[in-house]
């Protein structure tokens, strides 16, 4: 399977340059609310990296493929669309920050 992503993957959304969070949500999830506003954060603070937010329910071929079990779920995907990390639940700012240093080049 391949796991590198592109914008037809993400319903036309663009990668951002550097790196992209991609988040997977649903309609009544409360911590999906308080992981789209710390990966949003994070997104404004570190130039090139783009935050995506899909809905689950909307993208089930993708989350079949995927393999997300729950939602929020945290893919961050380096320049190529390639994913780095992968997390369930709500983030901490710190641990999302780290896993962006995985994703971007030095």
């Amino acid at each position: 399977m391949d796991t590198a992503l592109n914008p037809d993957d993400l319903g036309g959304a663009e990668l951002g340059e550097k790196a992209t969070l991609l988040q997977f949500s649903s309609a009544f999830c409360a911590p999906c609310r308080a992981t789209r506003r710390v990966l949003g954060e994070v997104a404004e603070m570190v130039d090139g990296v783009a935050h995506i937010e899909l809905d689950a329910e909307a993208h089930l071929d993708l989350v079949r493929r995927l393999n997300v079990i729950r939602t929020p779920t945290v893919l961050v995907l380096d320049a190529a669309g390639r994913i780095v990390r992968r997390a369930s639940g709500a983030p901490r700012k710190p641990d999302v920050i780290a896993a962006l240093g995985e994703a971007i080049p030095t």
